[in-house]
């Protein structure tokens, strides 16, 4: 399996004065927008931490899950949620040939922590020998940053501020998240049993 980015959260959509207003309260600095490409990086950074611990996509945008076979025959799980659509199904033959899956072969059953691609029928397209899959979809909590959980948001600002205040220290890595930025996201996480065979 493996899963991409296919589009990138635009500058606009991320909480850059949020977080000047929110490091303030420590440091602060004039605001003269000069620390605003920095500021930007240490959001990116600690949304990229978040999302990668509790499996959720915070900010909505495209990915390309490509797979080798499905996990079952009649549905597939997705690895990130919330999912808001599936783009498209495109199966690959190992020659260069591809299909397009018509969409009415398929459903999404959203669920926040996992959400699944389902068959209508009985089963999903076999796969090709050599051939693979590639699911296109949408997922995150929605485009602007006031569409993202308040719990979320606010560990979102308390990990950029801190990659912030810290980003002069190079020998200080944490072996991971600050105690405050794991108790808001901890209800967010997905549990996997049996080695995420149940998944």
């Amino acid at each position: 399996m493996m899963l991409t980015e296919v589009t990138v959260v635009g500058a606009s959509a991320l909480p850059v004065q949020g977080l000047k207003d929110h490091l303030r309260l420590g440091t602060g600095f004039a605001d003269d927008g000069f620390q605003d490409a920095l500021v930007e990086r240490h959001l990116r950074a600690a949304i990229a931490a978040i999302e990668a611990r509790i499996g959720k996509a915070l900010l909505t945008r495209r990915f390309r899950l490509v797979l080798e076979d499905w996990r079952r025959a009649g549905d597939q799980p997705l690895p990130l949620a919330p999912v808001g659509a599936v783009v498209s199904v495109t199966m690959l033959d190992g020659f260069g040939g591809s299909m397009v899956v018509a969409a009415d072969r398929y459903r999404l059953v959203p669920d926040m922590h996992r959400p699944r691609l389902v068959s209508t029928g009985t089963a999903l397209p076999v796969v090709a020998s050599g051939g693979r899959i590639e699911v296109l979809f949408e997922a995150g909590f929605g485009v602007a940053w006031s569409a993202v959980p308040l719990d979320l948001g606010q560990a979102v600002m308390l990990l950029a501020a801190e990659y912030y205040e810290h980003r002069h220290e190079a020998g200080l890595a944490a072996a991971g998240l600050p105690f405050g930025v794991v108790s808001l996201i901890d209800r967010w996480r997905t549990v996997r049993v049996l080695g995420g065979g149940a998944a």
